[in-house]
């Protein structure tokens, strides 16, 4: 059984996301939280396996929140909510340890799938939305880093594995792309994710722009 905090300052979005969830027969909300103060102490309380955060929030944003949650609770993981025309944020959510994000107007069947691709270890980043979230959020870059130090770590094959990462692809795409059979694309993601010490596909897509393995609005390989 999944366990699921919902977040957002929004009740009536609260209480239909906790309905939605709710009916699923593996999935338990087990708290709901209208700011991201709020939603940290339900962290500790109930220790969910999985966190639905909204971002703009009185009292504490959903950034902050993440970033508390995470480090009291590495093994939690947490699906950013978001409009895209309005959210600014995203980008940041990521860096701060989210797993993945999800427009606040996605289908309900999207919704579950969600929770539950986050729950099984994955990251949330299909190819389009990662295209579209790295061209509005990698604008202004992050702090420099020493790309030859980071990657180092990293055989030839691993780094090309990883630049395939960043531009959205899964792991069956990159099979295609790199003329590998999916089970070994797992193989170098898991030894990726192992050496970085990174938690998902997520940080390894932050990761590969901060170092600048991949280069901000080239995320379709154009």
């Amino acid at each position: 059984m999944t366990r699921v905090l919902v977040v957002d300052d929004q009740a009536m979005v609260r209480q239909g996301f906790a309905a939605l969830l709710g009916a699923q027969a593996d999935l338990e909300v087990v708290a709901d939280a209208a700011d991201g103060s709020a939603a940290v102490q339900a962290a500790r309380i109930h220790r969910p396996d999985v966190v639905l955060m909204d971002i703009r929030m009185p009292v504490m944003d959903g950034l902050e929140a993440t970033r508390r949650i995470l480090a009291d609770l590495p093994a939690s993981k947490v699906l950013v909510l978001t409009t895209f025309d309005a959210d600014d944020y995203v980008f940041e959510a990521l860096r701060a340890g989210a797993s993945g994000f999800l427009l606040k107007d996605a289908p309900a069947e999207e919704l579950v799938k969600a929770v539950r691709v986050v729950a099984a270890g994955d990251a949330l980043l299909s190819p389009s939305v990662t295209r579209r979230l790295i061209s509005e959020f990698t604008r202004r870059p992050a702090a420099a880093t020493d790309a030859a130090v980071t990657l180092a770590s990293l055989t030839p094959r691993e780094t090309e594995v990883m630049a395939q990462v960043a531009r959205g692809l899964s792991n069956a795409e990159i099979a295609a792309e790199l003329v590998l059979s999916e089970q070994t694309v797992k193989t170098h993601v898991g030894r990726i994710l192992g050496k970085l010490g990174l938690r998902d596909r997520a940080q390894v897509v932050v990761l590969a722009y901060e170092c600048g393995l991949v280069l901000p609005g080239r995320a379709d390989g154009a």
